[in-house]
């Protein structure tokens, strides 16, 4: 049976740590209470006011998890995110979800009122689950309103790119999109140390444009 650990718990786990400690320390916490099977639920109504709780919730509940689709329940059912790197955080728990499974829950994230939950929609596909899957991902792509979900959507496209340029070039010269996010994608396209210098330079081609969509 899991240890239930109250609050304050494990802020006197937090409290033993050095000044100034770094997400390093933190992990070490999360190793050894994941060690004790402990049960953190305790921590779900702070999660939202202290990032350190944020993280120590989730990573504790879902290392004890070894399904991939008990692991997405849980995040689904936990979604409460307050910045980018709540969601950003979570990518990885995602990775070894089946896609038409991940894609249903993206579908309705994407119209969540909730910024962090869109950014979610697509940033869960960032590496492998994405890979291979642009003609059913690029669709998803909308002019939202909210910079950091036009962010998460312009990684994605540079993700998808690694593998399928010549299909991500040929959707983006005719997607529509604002530029913040044809921009925004393309410049982290050319960042990519995984994308050809003659396909970055195809890309880079497309700005005028799309500048003038």
């Amino acid at each position: 049976m899991n240890v239930k650990l109250t609050k304050d718990d494990v802020r006197r786990e937090l409290d033993a740590l050095p000044a100034g400690y770094k997400t390093a320390d933190l992990d070490q916490i999360i190793a050894k209470l994941v060690r004790q099977k402990a049960d953190v639920s305790a921590l779900r109504d702070s999660i939202l006011t202290e990032q350190d709780m944020h993280r120590i919730y989730f990573y504790v509940n879902l290392k004890q998890i070894r399904n991939a689709s008990k692991r997405m329940a849980f995040i689904h059912e936990n979604l409460l995110f307050s910045d980018w790197w709540h969601t950003d955080q979570l990518i990885h728990f995602a990775a070894n979800l089946p896609f038409d499974e991940a894609l249903k829950y993206a579908c309705g994230y994407l119209s969540s009122e909730d910024p962090f939950v869109r950014r979610w929609g697509y940033v869960l596909f960032i590496g492998r689950l994405g890979r291979g899957h642009a003609s059913a991902l690029l669709p998803l792509m909308k002019n939202d309103e909210v910079y950091y979900v036009r962010m998460g959507e312009a990684w994605l496209i540079a993700e998808l790119t690694i593998d399928e340029p010549e299909a991500v070039y040929k959707w983006m010269a005719a997607n529509g999109l604002h530029y913040d996010i044809n921009g925004r994608a393309i410049q982290k396209i050319c960042d990519s140390y995984r994308i050809s210098a003659e396909w970055k330079e195809r890309f880079k081609a497309l700005r005028p444009a799309l500048k003038e969509i």
